[in-house]
């Protein structure tokens, strides 16, 4: 598939401090992209990168075969933006600000801008500065949608939304990508990513540190297996096999953590008279953890 996005060995350092070092990304047509990391990881810096907001210090991105800073205009008119932070006109109202947007634009459907303002419950006639945090992420939602982008560039977009928005956010995101655009969406709110996303790239300082299917990342992390036996069973058969860990005999009951396939253990239970077997599935957050070690907190912004 034509790849929407690429970076290669793309590398931002701000003096002595730490941007990001030879990040590699490939995104696709069609594809909604998840880009996890913690606050500080160097999310928003790739983004800025892509767009050419700011200017690497040495490799290159290219959005729609176009290289980040030969022709940003070009990439801007296709692209829809929802930074991690912004600020808009205090005194405009929210349909003034939209309109102003759109007329950058060279205009949008109106139609289709009327039902976005719906679907979200935004009072156009108030003040921006008279918004709540959610309502004034609204307004940057909608100025990222009106105009019908290819491609949607999306750093922390929920922030500040309450629950049902963001159910109305993803429902929108999942009909845009059906039209054929494409999605690159930054978080550090690990739901959002495992619902959402086809594959995801974890970044940690600066660096990528995994590229795989949402599905894939999960099976990095460590399955959590209950057995329950109608009599004994060697213990130390299972702690043998691959992947096996934290093993704990309680009568006829084994407890482990499995990493990774957990069919050599579902075939040494099978030798056994098996009264019951519970494998919880590992969510996201517990890949996070494998790879980092702690949770990420959940505030909002990427700092660099």
């Amino acid at each position: 598939m034509t790849a929407v996005i690429q970076t290669e060995k793309l590398t931002k350092s701000y003096g002595s401090h730490r941007g990001i070092i030879d990040v590699d990304l490939q995104v696709a047509q069609g594809e909604v992209f998840g880009f996890l990391g913690p606050n500080g990881a160097g999310k928003t810096t790739t983004i800025r990168t892509m767009l050419d907001l700011i200017r690497p210090t040495s490799g290159r991105a290219l959005v729609f075969g176009i290289e980040s800073s030969a022709d940003p205009v070009a990439i801007h008119r296709r692209v829809g933006y929802i930074p991690g932070e912004f600020a808009l006109y205090d005194r405009l109202t929210g349909s003034q600000t939209l309109e102003y947007f759109a007329n950058l634009r060279g205009g949008v459907d109106r139609a289709y801008q009327a039902s976005l303002i719906e679907r979200f419950d935004l009072d156009p006639s108030r003040r921006y500065k008279e918004y709540s945090k959610g309502n004034k992420q609204k307004v940057g939602v909608i100025i990222a949608l009106q105009h019908r982008p290819e491609l949607l560039l999306l750093d922390e977009p929920t922030s500040g939304l309450d629950p049902l928005v963001q159910q109305t956010f993803f429902a929108t995101l999942r009909e845009t990508v059906q039209s054929g655009a494409t999605v690159f969406l930054s978080s550090h709110i690990l739901s959002e990513v495992e619902k959402s996303a086809d594959r995801v790239a974890i970044i940690r300082d600066g660096c990528i540190v995994k590229t795989d299917t949402v599905e894939g990342l999960r099976d990095l992390a460590h399955h959590q297996v209950e057995l329950r036996f109608a009599g004994p069973v060697p213990a130390d058969e299972f702690a043998a096999l691959p992947g096996v860990s934290d093993l704990v005999a309680d009568d006829h009951v084994l407890r482990m953590r499995v990493a990774g396939a957990i069919t050599p253990v579902v075939r040494a239970a099978a030798r056994y008279e098996l009264l019951d077997f519970v494998s919880r599935e590992p969510s996201l957050e517990e890949t996070f953890l494998a790879q980092y070690g702690q949770v990420p907190v959940e505030v909002t912004g990427d700092g660099h």
